[in-house]
């Protein structure tokens, strides 16, 4: 079906050598399993919002019976690619492998001038540039502290620009500070069990450099000696996600290199998308010879941070504290993606005085996804809102989570809802419980 045209390569309606391949395709039997797993098409019910309706929509463009054209792009672009639906399928469908390929033929097709505007700025130049990042965001820590913001809500100048609004309302506090990978080497306490590398990234070292220096706490509590390389950048995710594959390749050799020449023993990244994209990174550069065999060494040794802490053991903190009732939300790209859903609830049992109480449908999208919360605001707010509804009926004062975005979305949610309930990170508790044991006079700790 492939034939050169002018140096790219055709398939039918799709063009170039990230096209959604024949053999991906026609994998999916039409059996609806995905149906029920997948967040838009609860929703909303109609078959063109579930993952087999956009596979079915991808056929067509790959049979010459539909184009790239809005009445289709439309529908891909409600997916949330929260990858549900790959947990759910017996014929083993890359659904995520799919939609990213229908994003990456749907980049150069549409968007129109602000659009493409956008994408031009945030994928070719922000995310891959940790500097322009942190720039931006001391710029935004500037105008939430100087009262800037406060001026700017009062004279509701934003209003005018309706989506401007509502991106600046659904930003998240930018008082704490950022955490910065300079190339240090945080010592083990104790003896080295490991030598691991720390993702920083670009979101979470900016929206949750808190988590971070937590996320070192724990790991240097449990035998380990991190190192944060200073070379690495974003992973590349949310450029995949939108379609831009060379873009994410580029920030994936950076990191490839930068964490294999660091010489540690596992990759360890504290957000659940980021961890997703790094394992996947054979895959992604199945094709290229300069980095095929690095990137597979390098997506076998990532883990998830709650994936490595379960599997040490994890040193339980030894301390008491007063009950604390925790709910859990599944991140997608940890549950779906990697397929973990035991190590984060083994953590939390390991802290002292936590009861865990879980709410309906955890694996269920919170309507995050990315920059979903941003460019499907409506779909994103529902399913905020039942995801908020569902945590609120365990009655829990703590919502935990394992990635950058869900805690974004939850905090945000919470806050327009009005909730007195407080999102963090699985290794945010497990850090706060190890800082209690540290404040136990050492005398009263010997005789525990």
């Amino acid at each position: 079906m492939a034939t050169g045209v002018r140096g790219k390569v055709i398939v039918a309606g799709f063009i170039g050598a990230d096209a959604p391949q024949e053999e991906d395709l026609y994998r999916c039997v039409h059996c609806g399993l995905c149906l029920n797993a997948c967040p838009t098409y609860v929703e909303t019910g109609l078959e063109t919002e579930s993952p087999r309706g956009r596979i079915a929509l991808m056929k067509a463009v790959f049979e010459g019976r539909a184009g790239v054209e809005p009445g289709v792009v439309e529908h891909w672009d409600l997916c949330i690619q929260c990858r549900a639906c790959e947990a759910a399928c017996p014929s083993g469908v890359p659904y995520g492998r799919l939609i990213e390929q229908a994003q990456a033929q749907m980049r150069p097709r549409r968007r129109g001038l602000p659009g493409r505007f956008v994408a031009w700025l945030a994928y070719g130049h922000l995310l891959p540039s940790p500097g322009r990042m942190r720039a931006i965001a001391g710029l935004l820590r500037l105008y939430q502290r100087s009262g800037l913001r406060a001026l700017v809500r009062a004279t509701r100048v934003l209003r005018l620009v309706g989506p401007l609004a509502e991106a600046e309302a659904s930003l998240p506090d930018l008082s704490q500070p950022a955490f910065r990978a300079t190339g240090q080497v945080f010592p083990a306490r104790g003896a080295v069990r490991h030598r691991v590398g720390l993702l920083s990234g670009c979101v979470m070292p900016l929206f949750h450099g808190p988590t971070m220096e937590a996320a070192v706490r724990v790991l240097t509590r449990n035998g380990c000696e991190v190192h944060v390389p200073a070379s690495q950048g974003c992973c590349g995710s949310l450029n995949l996600h939108g379609g831009d594959m060379d873009g994410g390749r580029a920030m994936a050799r950076r990191n490839i290199d930068a964490f294999l020449e660091a010489g540690v023993d596992v990759v360890i990244s504290a957000s659940a998308g980021c961890g997703a994209t790094m394992k996947d990174s054979a895959h992604l550069f199945h094709d290229d010879p300069a980095y095929a065999a690095k990137a597979e060494r390098f997506g076998a040794m990532t883990q998830d941070i709650t994936e490595f802490l379960a599997s040490l053991p994890v040193d339980p903190p030894r301390c008491e504290a007063e009950p604390l009732r925790v709910t859990y939300q599944d991140s997608c790209h940890l549950v779906h993606a990697q397929r973990i859903s035991a190590a984060p609830r083994t953590l939390m049992a390991a802290v002292p005085g936590l009861e865990l109480v879980e709410m309906a449908h955890s694996d269920r999208c919170c309507g995050a996804g990315g920059s979903f919360q941003l460019t499907q605001r409506e779909m994103s707010g529902q399913l905020r809102t039942h995801k908020l509804e569902e945590a609120a009926e365990t009655g829990a004062e703590t919502i935990a989570t394992a990635n950058p975005g869900c805690m974004v979305q939850l905090s945000l949610g919470a806050r327009e809802a009005g909730l007195q309930v407080r999102v963090c990170h699985v290794v945010d508790l497990l850090d706060e419980a190890y800082r209690r044991e540290a404040a136990i006079p050492a005398s009263q700790s010997a005789g525990r």
